[in-house]
Formats: C-alpha cells, sequence, structure tokens
C-alpha cells in the first residue's frame, strides 16, 4: 500500500487557490482505500468542516517560529538547499512532522515552499509563472518579489519528483522558464468546487446584497493585474448608449482597491458599480445564478477558475484571450484583449444587448463542463500518481 500525503496551507480568502486545493482534497480522498493510506496536513482550522466530511488521518501542521524564521534567513542568505533539506528536520517541527509519516508522495498543491525544503518527495503544483511573463505588476515585479518567486520556482523544479501545471501553456512555460524534463511537468486542469451545485441561497440572499436585477459580474481580489480599471473604463464606455448597465465586484482588498474606487467615481460610475468586497464561498453560486454575464478582463493565467463556475452554473462567459485561457474555454466565451478598451467594451455591449447570444453562451459552457468535472480531476490525478510512484520505484532499482 502506498502513502500519500496532501497539504493544505490555503485559506477560503485566497481565492482561487482555495478552491484548487479543495479539489485536490476530494481527488485524494477519492483514491482506491485498498491500494492508497491518504494522510492531510493542514494550516488553518478552517479546513476542519472540510475535513470532517472524509474519513482521513489528518493533523495540523506545526508551524514553528525557530523553523520558519532559520528557513528565512538561510534563503536569504543563498545558502545550498540541498544542505537545508538535510538538515530541517533538526529545527523545523513541520519538516519533522512531514518526514515520520514516511509518505510516499506529498502533494503540496499551494506551490509551498516545503515542497523542497523538506526532505520528502514531494508533486509541487505551479499555478503561474507571471512573475517572468507580465513582470510590469508591482503583485509580482518588485525586484525583491521577482527575485524570491525566482528562486522559489527554481528550486521547485529543481528537487520536486514532478509538477502539476493548469494547461498545455503552463507546461510550455516551465519547461521554457527552468528547463524541467517535459515527463515531470504533468497538467491537471483546475476544475468548479463541487459544492456550487449544492448550496441552497440563503433566504435573505436578495436584502443582503440588494443587487440590480440585471448585472454583469467580476469575482476578483483587488490586484492590479486583475484590471479592474480598464473593465470599469469599457464600462463607461458601454454606458453612454446602455445607461442601465451595471456591474458587480466581489473580492478581498489588495493593491489596487483604492485606485479602482477612485476610478468608479472619476468616471461617474457610482449608480453602475457596486463593491460588494469579500464575499463567502457559500454566497458565490447564487452571484453567477443571478448574474447577466461573468467577465473577466485579467492579465495572468495561464488559466483561471471562475470561467469554470460560470460554465456549471449557467452564467454566460467573456475572458481575456490570453495564455491558456482559449485553451481552458473553447467556443463556450467571448474572448477580448483586455488592453483594449475598445475590444472590451464591444463585447460588454454585446453581453447586454443580445439575448440570444448569452443564451447560446449558456448551452455551450454546460455542455463543456459536463467534459471535465471532479470525477475527471480525480481520475486524471490518479493516472499522474501511479506514473510518478511507478517511475519512483524504478528510479531505486537504478
Amino acid at each position: 500500500m502506498k502513502k500519500i500525503g496532501l497539504f493544505l496551507s490555503s485559506r477560503p480568502d485566497h481565492g482561487g487557490t482555495f478552491q484548487y486545493n479543495l479539489a485536490m482534497l476530494e481527488a485524494v480522498c477519492s483514491l482506491p482505500f485498498e491500494r492508497y493510506h491518504v494522510t492531510v496536513a493542514y494550516s488553518s482550522a478552517a479546513w476542519l468542516p472540510y475535513l470532517s466530511s472524509y474519513a482521513v488521518d489528518s493533523f495540523k501542521a506545526p508551524y514553528g517560529w525557530a523553523g520558519r524564521a532559520s528557513a528565512m534567513v538561510w534563503r536569504e542568505l543563498r545558502l545550498p538547499i540541498k544542505l537545508w533539506r538535510i538538515c530541517s528536520r533538526y529545527f523545523d517541527p513541520l519538516a519533522r512532522s512531514l518526514i515520520e509519516r514516511g509518505c510516499d508522495l506529498w502533494i503540496f498543491p499551494s506551490q509551498d515552499c516545503w515542497g523542497y525544503q523538506v526532505q520528502v518527495p514531494a508533486l509541487v503544483s505551479i499555478l503561474d509563472l507571471m512573475h517572468r511573463y507580465e513582470r510590469r505588476f508591482p503583485e509580482v515585479g518588485g525586484r525583491w518579489r521577482y527575485q524570491s518567486l525566482e528562486h522559489h520556482y527554481q528550486n521547485v523544479c529543481r528537487w520536486a519528483k514532478g509538477v502539476l501545471v493548469d494547461s498545455e501553456a503552463g507546461k510550455k512555460q516551465v519547461f521554457e522558464s527552468y528547463g524541467m524534463p517535459l515527463e515531470n511537468i504533468h497538467i491537471l486542469p483546475f476544475v468548479p468546487p463541487q459544492y456550487l451545485t449544492d448550496i441552497v441561497p440563503i433566504a435573505d440572499f436578495h436584502c443582503q446584497y440588494n443587487l440590480p436585477e440585471k448585472f454583469l459580474f467580476y469575482p476578483a481580489q483587488f490586484w492590479e493585474h486583475k484590471n479592474h480599471v480598464g473593465l470599469l473604463e469599457a464600462l463607461a464606455l458601454v454606458k453612454r448608449e446602455c445607461h442601465d448597465i451595471h456591474l458587480v465586484l466581489v473580492g478581498a482588498k489588495k493593491n489596487a482597491y483604492s485606485i479602482v474606487r477612485e476610478t468608479v467615481t472619476r468616471l461617474n460610475l457610482e449608480s453602475n458599480v457596486h463593491v460588494l468586497g469579500y464575499v463567502p464561498q457559500e454566497h458565490m453560486p447564487e452571484f453567477y445564478r443571478r448574474a447577466r454575464a461573468l467577465v473577466m478582463p485579467t492579465f495572468f493565467g495561464p488559466t483561471n477558475i471562475p470561467p469554470l463556475e460560470g460554465f456549471l452554473l449557467g452564467c454566460p462567459v467573456a475572458v481575456s484571450n490570453v495564455y491558456g485561457m482559449p485553451e481552458q474555454a473553447g467556443d463556450a466565451a467571448l474572448f477580448f484583449d483586455p488592453g483594449d478598451v475598445d475590444d472590451m467594451s464591444a463585447v460588454l455591449r454585446r453581453l447586454w444587448l443580445d439575448d440570444e447570444l448569452c443564451a447560446g453562451l449558456v448551452a455551450k459552457g454546460k455542455e463543456r463542463s459536463v467534459h471535465w468535472r471532479q470525477p475527471q480531476f480525480n481520475q486524471r490525478l490518479a493516472d499522474i500518481l501511479e506514473e510518478l510512484l511507478i517511475k519512483s520505484g524504478a528510479d531505486s532499482l537504478k
């Protein structure tokens, strides 16, 4: 029997990364129990309600300040990671706890540094390399941040048994950036969370949020790369003809939040734009169901989870024509250049006015979602694990 470990370090307010962790939890817990023993390490008590649904061994990751401080100093001094991997069990209770579980493979879906700082066989997700491809944005392009990310991903590709990426575009970027062998880069596309279709709307949803009857929807944390400002400028153009157009924004406040609020005022969109801030996960499905369309003008990829949620919940989708987004959405979405306000405004206008177009997008989205949901995700992960474990066994015999 093979032992698989899963390290859950994301929190509900981490957006798409948390959704990806949820999908991974479901996938490892669906592995055949006669062939796999699963252990889950979690970083926050917020995971307990989710873990209670599974009969799985779990423990709270024992973060220790001494171990974390030592690892940070080690990293800043650029000391050899190889030596830290050997020594970390003596300084860091978390490293010691992961090693003592004796797992044949640990999965790190939040692209954690533990995937290379701890001497365990690791499968680490690389969700994006946008610090290389979109360095103009301060959240990834500042000198210190860029160097930190480079150090991180170089070591992931150096020490991990394999990495998980979301798309062919993501696989190409890992290969061309760090030269990791293609056979060690495994494509596992994002999947919409299963619970979205099970949640019953809260009784006072309308009173709590007071949404307009018809609105465009964009769920995203307020990072600059999410391009809220470009979306608002496009909305202002459409408003010249469609005075009743509305946009609802939800997401945690980040580095662009104040700029977004200032832009709403500057463009005289106070009556058209509804900024709700962070919204609990259990409320999100009802936003999709009520929305005229999901509009996602992000500059980042390779792919994103909200379009998949829109497909699943019958919400028309329009997304940026960047990186792996066409691969992800196919003919089930409208595409636009996120840097071209006129192009974006033309798409917004079509979505707002064309009922037949929106109905067609809903039908195509639902059809597309049928072919890639949690069961398919589970099977794909099982196949990747089987491949990795067989390869690891063969390598150990050399």
